[in-house]
């Protein structure tokens, strides 16, 4: 019985089906009152009678007019979005009611012109009587109470009426009526569960359609933002500057971007592990937040990589101004320590800032541009702002060159080796030969070190090409007797995992004794990676290898630095040997050195020599071997050999005469 009566009950705890409810009233009520209307005319017509003006014209013509009211009204309401839940839930309450009242005037109505009407007209007015009520019903189907209400109520009254009239004649049609209004019932009740079922399936797919567009959205999200700062992403970034491509031609020096790399950020994570690191590009992206002007875009374009992409309107400072001035505070920014774990991290910063300053330079131009001017920074001592010109283009273009012409040339033989002597102090006699490399059959030319050695260890080439000297040389000098071997090594080099493993390789390769092998290093590796450094160079000094220190003098080794990594030769830089005469500041200088040396069971080389008077002055206060111009430049193994057996016979015949004395 309760299911019974629900069906008759306004549902309105769903405001979205309501809403659908009212929106399909929208177009179905304007045509139920017209239809009401046409039926109360036809009925009028045919029962008009002028003697009973009050039952045939007046009361249909204010069914009529209040039919049309309602109709104009529900036409004139527009967007169902303009009403809230609770309107559209009081509308459809009202037309539930209005419904039925309607349904008992227009019935009563009939009943009334039926009683004094002839057979035609009462044939008639049961025909328009069933009519008006099924398309009322089926008006009404989206909004089931409504529905049911006037099939009741003009079904009740119709077979409580006409069952018995005229001696029950009417009775089959009003059992047949009564059959018709539960048939609408059950088509009402099919028809308003799945006008439901599609509402819900509607709201179903449109809270899949959000949830679908939120994924989207995140994943766009995720697509274009760096997980680790929150900041945009190179993908990001470019998609930016493509958008700025598609407009019209930006005003020129409107655009800037600063391309910034982070100084020793490597090391950082080598030394202290990646959640250092982590932590570091997180400090350093809210110090470059801070900085960035605003309207600026600041993206994470690599590891340790930034931009800031400016645009200016042209009435103030250009972007120009604009990145130079941010530039200079981000250098400040970046150096000041982070500290991690009671550790203090360092790092420092090399920008590289590009313009729109020439016509028609598209956006992603500028990003490339202001990463050539970043690498020229970095090379050029780092922490430094460069800016872009075309000259550095052409550098680029070049070194990118050089860098294509090593791999070809180590493979079609145009390297070679050639060998400067070390000469022991006191005999004059040659103890050592320090290998260097020389591209002289490079097809283009013959290239000069400082060009290629540059370029290879910014590329890594210099493994391969340090590895190709070192084996070259120990094949070469292994059969001269007990000369040793010195092979310089770039802190690139000592980057790589496999270094001594490689190194005690060739040794085994070719024989050479490691008691023989002396490698050369400058501090700016052993600073940078203390702890790597040390581990490397224990590996190599246990397998006999001798170590010296580079450009001693230079730099800011100290005592613990010399100690800690157990070197037993220092190379006394050329530059300390200016203006070396026995008795002034440089021979003063240089002799500290050699006791701090003596103190520590290390010998001396001094290189650079190219005077007798500074060979005697060195002599004079005690350094071990001497190098320089003064004996030999860098020559090749034949004329190495023959120095060394010239050089060999004028050490005995000075020995000898010194014996004669």
């Amino acid at each position: 019985m309760r299911n019974f009566f629900d069906l008759f009950d306004l549902d309105t705890s769903d405001p979205e089906l309501t809403r659908a409810q009212f929106h399909t009233f929208q177009r179905l009520i304007p045509l139920l009152y017209v239809i009401l209307v046409c039926n109360t005319v036809a009925i009028m017509v045919i029962a008009f009678d002028p003697g009973q003006l009050a039952k045939t014209l007046v009361s249909p013509a204010a069914i009529s007019a209040i039919a049309l009211t309602r109709a104009v009204w529900w036409r004139r309401q527009g967007d169902a979005e303009q009403f809230d839940d609770a309107q559209i839930a009081a509308y459809l309450r009202r037309t539930c009611q209005l419904a039925v009242l309607m349904t008992l005037a227009f019935n009563a109505w009939v009943i009334w012109v039926f009683q004094d009407a002839g057979a035609y007209a009462r044939s008639n007015l049961t025909f328009f009587l069933a009519l008006s009520q099924v398309s009322t019903v089926f008006c009404l189907m989206t909004l089931r109470a409504a529905a049911m209400r006037v099939a009741v109520v003009s079904t009740v009254s119709f077979a409580l009426y006409f069952s018995w009239v005229e001696n029950f004649q009417l009775l089959p049609q009003s059992l047949v009526l009564c059959c018709v209004c539960v048939g609408m019932a059950v088509v009402t009740h099919s028809f308003n569960r799945s006008f439901s079922e599609v509402v819900g399936s509607r709201r179903k797919l449109h809270i899949r359609q959000q949830e679908t567009e939120r994924l989207s959205e995140e994943n766009r999200r995720i697509a274009f933002t760096d997980p680790l700062t929150g900041l945009h992403n190179r993908r990001e970034l470019l998609a930016r500057l493509d958008r700025l491509d598609q407009r019209e031609v930006p005003q020129r020096g409107s655009l800037a971007i600063v391309f910034i790399d982070l100084d020793g950020f490597k090391q950082v994570n080598d030394e202290h592990g990646h959640q250092a690191g982590d932590e570091l590009i997180r400090t350093v992206c809210h110090r470059l937040r801070e900085q960035c002007p605003e309207g600026a875009i600041l993206a994470r374009v690599g590891g340790d990589e930034f931009t800031v992409l400016i645009e200016t309107d042209g009435s103030g400072e250009s972007a120009s101004a604009v990145a130079v001035k941010l530039a200079l505070r981000l250098l400040e920014q970046m150096a000041l320590p982070v500290l991690f774990d009671r550790h203090v991290l360092q790092i420092s910063g090399s920008i590289g800032i590009a313009t729109n300053s020439d016509e028609n330079v598209h956006p992603r131009e500028l990003l490339r541009r202001a990463d050539i001017a970043m690498y020229h920074a970095k090379t050029e001592g780092k922490a430094q702002i460069a800016i872009y010109t075309e000259d550095l283009d052409e550098g680029r273009l070049r070194r990118l060159e050089i860098e294509g012409q090593i791999g070809s040339g180590l493979g079609a033989e145009e390297f070679d080796v050639v060998y400067q002597p070390i000469i022991d102090a006191v005999s004059g006699a040659i103890v050592s030969a320090e290998a260097l490399l020389r591209w002289p059959r490079r097809a283009q030319g013959a290239l000069s070190p400082d060009e290629f050695i540059e370029v290879a260890e910014a590329t890594g080439q210099i493994h391969p090409l340090g590895l190709y000297v070192l084996e070259r040389a120990c094949r070469e000098i292994r059969p001269l007797g007990e000369l040793c071997l010195s092979v310089n090594v770039s802190p690139a080099q000592f980057r790589h995992p496999g270094f001594e493993r490689q190194v005690l390789s060739i040794l085994e390769r070719t024989g050479f004794p490691a008691h023989r092998l002396q490698l050369e290093m400058t501090e700016s590796y052993l600073l940078a990676n203390p702890g790597l450094a040390i581990k490397a160079t224990e590996a190599l000094k246990s397998a006999g290898i001798a170590l010296a220190l580079d450009d001693f003098g230079t730099g800011f080794t100290s005592i613990h630095y010399l100690k800690s990594y157990g070197f037993t030769h220092i190379k006394i830089d050329k530059s300390l040997l200016t203006g070396l005469e026995a008795g002034n500041k440089a021979a003063m200088l240089v002799e500290g050195a050699i006791t701090l040396a003596n103190a520590l069971d290390m010998f001396v080389i001094a290189e650079g020599v190219e005077r007798e008077a500074q060979a005697e002055v060195l002599r004079a206060i005690g350094c071990h071997e001497m190098q320089g111009y003064l004996f030999s430049k860098p020559v090749p193994l034949a004329e190495f050999m023959a120095l060394q057996q010239r050089m060999k016979r004028q050490a005995a015949r000075a020995a000898g005469l010194r014996s004669a004395r």
